[in-house]
């Protein structure tokens, strides 16, 4: 059944209201319905008064459904925006949050004054959303994707060919918690987002974090700091002589990483905060270049 745009509007911003606030109703229904349409939300609502498909109807319900069983609306979509770039996500991968813009910024504010044509490892990629917005803002940068799961190397490919991207990156099997392999070579700047909950805090994940991301992505160890450990263990081997390594960590985690990084050899340059004004990342360098 055909229905106009603001009708179908109402009725799904309606529907997701029992369980979401009013702000949180309205944005999910208009990007659903400019997903199923194909359209964006300025365009379906300058077009209020037109008809929708019985096929965008029929997607529009669809997706309803979904998002009414918890199911996140980035999953629903199959895609998501992360620093001014459109991303594949599905939930082989965590869905790029706000959160994460932190660490990219760092990332990328230092990735400018590195030498020429540097070599940046995001490891623990996962969608690749770091490393890519790494890759797009610093323009001679190479950039290496690293994960342990195939699944998530598969969509971080799929991203960096979707932002024209594929030219300055590539993707490979990498596993943090082991000795970084020979063959990775040095790098001047290594970035990561690992998994950093708790068990405690596993425990206590909203359902439509605990039932649909993967939990190889967030589970950190008992006190959520095993992967940065193992990192700086691992992977400072990877770096070259005056290197950088860029951390997000979780809520009051700062003092811990920052211990980890300062007894191995690291001095930190920066912490900084994410848009909720919590402490978030930090920028750590090791060593002295090589004159």
């Amino acid at each position: 059944m055909v229905k106009k745009y603001m009708d179908l509007l109402l009725e799904t911003r309606k529907k997701l209201l029992a369980d979401e606030p009013m702000e949180i109703a309205d944005m999910w229904a208009k990007q659903l319905i400019a997903h199923a349409s194909g359209r964006t939300v300025a365009g379906i609502l300058a077009d209020r008064d037109s008809y929708a498909s019985e096929e965008v109807c029929n997607a529009v319900n669809k997706g309803l459904d979904r998002l009414l069983k918890g199911e996140p609306l980035a999953y629903v979509l199959g895609e998501w925006e992360f620093y001014g770039l459109n991303l594949v996500v599905t939930p082989d991968v965590l869905i790029p949050r706000d959160d994460t813009v932190a660490v990219a910024a760092l990332a990328i504010s230092q990735g400018l004054f590195l030498d020429k044509d540097p070599r940046i490892l995001d490891l623990c990629c996962g969608s690749g959303c770091i490393g890519l917005a790494v890759a797009s803002r610093v323009k001679d940068a190479r950039v290496t994707l690293a994960d342990l799961s195939q699944k998530a190397l598969n969509i971080a490919k799929k991203n960096a060919a979707l932002n024209h991207l594929s030219g300055r990156v590539r993707c490979l099997q990498a596993d943090a918690m082991q000795s970084a392999p020979a063959f990775l070579g040095k790098f001047d700047m290594i970035v990561s987002n690992p998994p950093y909950i708790t068990g405690k805090e596993m425990q206590e994940l909203p359902r439509s974090v605990a039932e649909y991301e993967p939990s190889m992505a967030l589970y950190g160890g008992e006190d959520g700091l095993d992967f940065y450990r193992a990192i700086v263990k691992n992977y400072t081997a990877a770096l070259k002589p005056g290197g950088y390594l860029a951390f997000e960590f979780g809520e009051g985690q700062g003092d811990d990483v920052c211990r980890i990084l300062a007894e191995n050899g690291y001095t930190i340059l920066e912490r900084s905060r994410d848009y909720n004004d919590r402490e978030r990342a930090v920028l750590a360098r090791y060593g002295r270049k090589e004159a």
